[in-house]
């Protein structure tokens, strides 16, 4: 890798190559406002790291299989800093994850970047992926390589979305127009009748959103996720 650019195409198909892509490209000027480097400098550009509907399932149940642990307490956040560490130390870059202090504003930078605001339930919502998307990871750069930007949302699908099916659909009632309750969530979740929806299904108001259902995550994906959140058995 003998420049800028090379480093840029590397650094995309490495991460393309474990089912995960470059979601968003955030600048700093001379590192103002930019987070803090592992060398004590500030970064002058972040890269958002993250998935596109399952596009890292597979990949990562490949790497888990292989784990005499099956990737631990965390095995998500544990495969993910083994890929994005190991980008990272390639091309000097400091990695950063949701999960670690000091925490970083994923979703600012997410916002900034792509132009993406959150919809009733929390999540992001991305005009062509919906709710189908995450992120990792990310990286600081202490010079910025020459990245293609992402075009920013042209609007808010929430706003254009008449039906509004996700504020309908929860049989527990948690999401409205204003909020997302997240213990009036976890305490349908504890039941029988959560049990075999959500928590066998993924979240069914997620589920009823129509943007990007195409990226709609699988069956075992979902049931991963839900199970993560640590609940008793129903």
């Amino acid at each position: 890798m003998s420049g800028p650019l090379q480093v840029a195409h590397w650094l995309e198909a490495e991460l393309e190559r474990h089912g995960l892509h470059l979601r968003g490209v955030v600048d700093f000027v001379d590192g103002d406002g930019g987070p803090r480097l592992a060398d004590g400098g500030m970064a002058r550009q972040v890269l958002l790291i993250g998935n596109i509907g399952g596009s890292l399932w597979e990949p990562f149940r490949a790497w888990r299989s292989k784990q005499a642990d099956g990737g631990g307490e965390h095995p998500l956040d544990a495969w993910s800093k083994e890929v994005i560490g190991a980008v990272a130390g390639t091309c000097g870059a400091t990695a950063y994850f949701p999960s670690d202090p000091p925490y970083q504003p994923f979703q600012t930078w997410a916002m900034k970047a792509e132009g993406l605001r959150a919809s009733p339930l929390g999540i992001l919502i991305h005009p062509q992926y919906g709710l189908w998307h995450g992120y990792r990871g990310a990286l600081g750069l202490p010079e910025p390589l020459p990245f293609n930007r992402t075009a920013r949302a042209a609007s808010h699908p929430c706003e254009t979305c008449t039906e509004k099916p996700c504020l309908k659909t929860c049989p527990a009632g948690a999401v409205t127009a204003e909020t997302f309750e997240v213990v009036t969530c976890r305490r349908h979740l504890a039941t029988t009748e959560g049990r075999d929806g959500c928590r066998a299904k993924g979240c069914l108001a997620r589920a009823a959103c129509p943007v990007g259902s195409f990226f709609r995550y699988p069956e075992d994906q979902l049931r991963f996720h839900m199970e993560a959140l640590g609940l008793p058995p129903g």
